[in-house]
């Protein structure tokens, strides 16, 4: 089961990496075009570029406390934390009518889901 956790933290932190730096680097009228991006229109430069940096920082706080053996108890923090932000983001598409990206973003969810489970539970990584 760690090795399917550690996957699982890869895989979802190379998404919210994606993510981050898009919203973070990628102006905001070409996010806005983009597949999925049209619900940046409707949100301020500053939201989007606080959201990308927040994403860049989960993609961090997926892999590093434990790999770096500091406060790895921040992994599954850091999961649950994704699990709100997908909350968010399945309720933005939602409202929208998106509902392919509502299915991806429960995914993404599912996976944050199992990893604050795993890492909080039976094989949280201990001293």
């Amino acid at each position: 089961m760690n090795l399917a956790l550690w996957i699982a933290a890869g895989l979802l932190a190379a998404v919210a990496l994606a993510g981050g730096v898009s919203k973070t680097f990628v102006p905001k009228e070409k996010l806005a075009a983009a597949s999925g991006g049209a619900w940046t229109g409707d949100a301020s430069v500053a939201f989007l570029k606080t959201l990308g940096v927040l994403e860049l920082l989960a993609a961090a706080g997926l892999i590093l406390p434990a790999v770096v053996d500091v406060a790895p108890v921040m992994v599954p923090v850091t999961a649950t934390c994704w699990v709100l932000l997908m909350v968010g983001a399945m309720i933005t598409h939602g409202r929208r009518r998106e509902s392919a990206f509502v299915l991806l973003n429960l995914i993404y969810l599912a996976i944050a889901a199992f990893i604050a489970w795993g890492r909080f539970g039976p094989e949280a990584f201990t001293g």
